[in-house]
């Protein structure tokens, strides 16, 4: 599981609209319970390290991090709607159902606190 996880959210960071944080932290809290190797890589891992330590110390998220993730969103949903208006207008509930998705999700995101200085 953690090693699926991890290769979903690398897969993540060239693909548009696949989350990649998401997938990070299942495969260390995966790899926690299960290989202690890729669970000190991911730890000790130089880009999602101090993430992953944040959100298993604190449940915290960094504001460099929110902001990221909800022009992510953002642009996703711009992209969605474009393709909407130009290709199937009359499925208006195909964009609005993921925009609503990102929404609630950026919404959670953005009530849990930031790590500690």
């Amino acid at each position: 599981m953690a090693y699926a996880s991890l290769g979903v959210g690398i897969v993540g960071i060239f693909v548009p609209g696949l989350p990649t944080t998401v997938f990070i932290l299942v495969a260390a809290y995966a790899a926690s319970r299960g290989s202690d190797r890729l669970h000190h890589y991911l730890q000790t891992h130089s880009r999602f390290g101090p993430m992953i330590r944040d959100w298993q110390a604190h449940g915290a998220v960094s504001r460099r991090a929110k902001w990221a993730a909800t022009l992510t969103m953002l642009a996703c949903a711009g992209v969605l709607l474009a393709i909407m208006v130009s290709v199937a207008s009359h499925r208006w509930w195909m964009a609005a159902l993921p925009i609503a998705c990102m929404a609630l999700v950026s919404a959670w995101l953005w009530t849990r606190p930031e790590p500690p200085a």
